[in-house]
């Protein structure tokens, strides 16, 4: 990896991911040194007014033309790369647009590409609304599906063949999904051999590059008290534990299924398990938030390229009071400085 810069994307215009950038620069300017925002300078410069205040002299905002320049801005300024023609026009605070949708998903697919050419050693992404998204006519509900799109079409293969993975990981607790952004109903006929199989591969793949040795996996039941035997349900006998088997056939360290509620408090601390695989997004998200929103870091796994972000949302109710709080995000900076650094083959939280 020879790129030196990172791109960070604004997210929607609308939420506070311009608002986390502007603080996030103006706090900790060494961390974001070679960083750059990927996004829109009216709506931009609009961010650096709501943080800096009317009384306080506000930031500069560069625009720059290459992600390179990002490495040669001058003190105080935060260097911009415009995607697209500038908004003719400011959206609303804390509102669902289509345009904003649009904004948002351009500057992901610009970052994307660019890191998969290598121009940029990793991306960082600020929330995006997910109405806002579908608004715009985005055919993915979210910042993974359109990652690993790009990723499929970059390296010319079916979307089926590049499978990726989400993870929430903390100092505490690292959690994957077997299923994302997909009704309750849906996640739960996601549950299959082949797809806890993959992640569990997936996890143990991605995890033993970033360790340095195989990771300690456990693997979360569908049902209450992973079904109790198959009185709360089958899932557990006939498609999680032998996915957890044919796993184990395979050399890795995994166990389980374990019950839901208990699986966690064993990981936290990462004292029985290295990660645990959830069966779907509110199982394996919850705990980790729980610990702290500003401890949380969303990486994708499976994807030929390095990405981050926080692990909330658009915060729309707060957007443009200046009150966001911009941890979660500079700890996803320091995450994703570390996998660009190895390549991708650095520490994970």
């Amino acid at each position: 990896m020879t790129a030196r810069t990172l791109a960070l994307t604004m997210g929607d215009p609308a939420g506070i991911g311009p608002e986390i950038l502007v603080r996030a620069f103006m706090r900790e300017p060494r961390r974001l040194a070679g960083c750059f925002v990927v996004g829109d300078l009216p709506h931009l410069r609009r961010a650096t007014r709501v943080v800096c205040g009317a009384g306080a002299l506000p930031w500069t905002v560069a625009l720059i033309d290459r992600p390179a320049e990002a490495l040669e801005v001058p003190p105080r300024c935060l260097p911009l790369l415009q995607v697209g023609e500038p908004a003719s026009q400011l959206l609303p605070w804390g509102q669902v647009h289509a345009a904003g949708g649009r904004m948002a998903a351009d500057a992901v697919t610009w970052a994307a590409r660019a890191a998969l050419r290598g121009d940029v050693a990793a991306v960082v992404t600020a929330p995006l609304h997910k109405e806002s998204l579908a608004a715009a006519g985005v055919p993915h509900p979210g910042h993974t599906e359109l990652l690993q799109a790009e990723a499929a079409a970059y390296l010319e293969r079916p979307l089926a063949q590049v499978p990726v993975r989400m993870m929430l990981a903390s100092d505490e607790l690292r959690t994957v999904l077997v299923s994302i952004h997909v009704s309750l109903r849906q996640a739960i006929d996601a549950v299959t051999l082949e797809n806890v199989r993959q992640t569990i591969r997936i996890t143990h793949d991605a995890l033993s590059r970033a360790l340095g040795r195989p990771p300690r996996l456990a693997v979360a039941g569908l049902n209450p008290h992973a079904g109790e035997g198959g009185l709360f349900g089958r899932e557990e006998l006939e498609v999680i534990g032998p996915a957890v088997a044919a796993s184990r056939t395979e050399g890795l360290d995994v166990q389980g299924p374990f019950a839901p509620d208990t699986v966690f408090m064993r990981a936290r601390g990462l004292k029985e398990f290295d990660a645990v695989v959830a069966m779907y997004h509110d199982q394996g998200l919850i705990p980790v938030k729980y610990l702290g929103l500003d401890k949380g870091v969303n990486v994708t796994l499976g994807l030929p390229l390095v990405r981050t972000s926080p692990d909330h949302g658009t915060a729309f109710d707060i957007a443009g009071q200046g009150l966001a709080d911009p941890a979660s995000l500079l700890e996803a900076v320091r995450v994703a400085r570390q996998l660009a650094q190895f390549d991708g083959r650095g520490p994970i939280a």
